[in-house]
């Protein structure tokens, strides 16, 4: 693995649970105009990108992986909260899914409103997506993922010298679970939000299997703004921000248009794919109450294996699959923050 240059650059139903290490207890109700605010006195220009290049070895192949980091200008008084690294779903690339930018609406780029609160973000392009390398004929599935976090994060830690806390939404979350598996040593907290672990019951996967075939005779499928506007409706209509959606068909659509098919072929045909005992690094597993991908069952199977005794899941009220661009999108950054935050605890048995 090696690293290249970095620069500056501009931006481009079931009742709620909260399941804290077997703790049962209600989920917090939230303000949203208490929690979507940024800290006192920190504005949204007080806030620097800047884009990073690493290189993923997979044989004699050397992919190039582009990431994007979002930092205060000037250090956080109170130090910096953590480094964490985001992790894209099957669909969408990175800066669109975690930094969108709308004008007047500073709160729909979750890496701005985290780094406001003093935490070093970061997010990658996987192999296939947005401006990472698209190159060889592979489909980039679930485990190619894996290997481009190991090599994005041997770049955050070598630039930081912090382990990053890992956030992966949907097949994002699958990607980020296999490499904490793999790498456990590079990961200071999983968080696995819409994720899946057996697929059972999923009505989501069970309407994608019926293209099964023809995703797996392709490297790639099709992605447009139709599709884009059925990410904020398919499970539950009125959960998602509809006034953002055409900004972030935009996003998306400026970088890609069409989307790696390796995921999807996984998720309808290869589960599950991250074995829970293997996971031993501290875990948080989000899912909305109306997600479609994965049922509260298989989720609680899978976090009663986890072996560690730092784990919660966390069923989100109003939520569907797309928990950051939900209208109760404060309660998952409340959350997020929350665990992040979390202080080492003091006696461990």
């Amino acid at each position: 693995m090696s690293q290249e240059h970095r620069g500056p650059v501009s931006p481009v139903s079931r009742r709620s649970f909260l399941l804290t290490s077997g703790a049962l207890a209600a989920a917090p109700a939230l303000s949203a105009s208490a929690q979507a605010a940024p800290p006192p006195k920190v504005k949204p220009s007080d806030v620097a990108g800047t884009e990073h290049w690493t290189t993923k070895l997979a044989g004699a192949d050397k992919i190039k992986l582009f990431l994007w980091r979002k930092r205060l200008r000037t250090p956080p008084a109170g130090g910096r909260q953590g480094t964490i690294l985001f992790v894209h779903g099957s669909s969408i690339s990175a800066t669109p899914a975690f930094d969108l930018q709308i004008p007047g609406r500073p709160e729909c780029s979750v890496m701005d409103w985290f780094a406001r609160k003093g935490y070093d973000t970061w997010c990658v392009d996987c192999e296939g997506y947005g401006r990472s390398d698209k190159a060889r004929p592979i489909n980039a599935d679930v485990s190619t993922g894996a290997d481009d976090l190991t090599a994005a994060a041997a770049y955050i830690i070598k630039e930081t010298g912090d382990k990053p806390m890992v956030y992966g939404e949907s097949s994002g979350g699958l990607r980020a679970a296999l490499f904490a598996q793999r790498h456990p040593e590079q990961v200071k907290r999983l968080v696995l939000d819409a994720f899946v672990w057996t697929g059972e019951g999923s009505p989501t996967l069970t309407e994608r299997r019926k293209k099964l075939a023809q995703f797996q005779a392709s490297n790639r499928r099709p992605i447009d703004r139709d599709f884009v506007r059925s990410i904020f409706t398919r499970d539950h209509p009125g959960t998602s921000d509809q006034t953002i959606v055409e900004a972030f068909a935009d996003a998306v659509l400026a970088l890609d248009n069409s989307a790696p098919t390796g995921t999807y072929v996984d998720m309808c045909s290869k589960l599950p794919l991250v074995d829970p005992e293997k996971l031993a690094v501290p875990t948080l597993i989000l899912r909305g109450q109306f997600d479609g991908i994965a049922t509260f069952d298989d989720l609680s199977r899978f976090f009663a294996k986890l072996p560690g005794p730092d784990k919660q899941l966390i069923v989100m009220p109003g939520i569907a699959h797309s928990s950051t661009r939900s209208k109760n999108f404060t309660i998952v950054y409340h959350l997020l923050d929350g665990y992040f935050s979390q202080p080492a605890p003091v006696y461990v048995g």
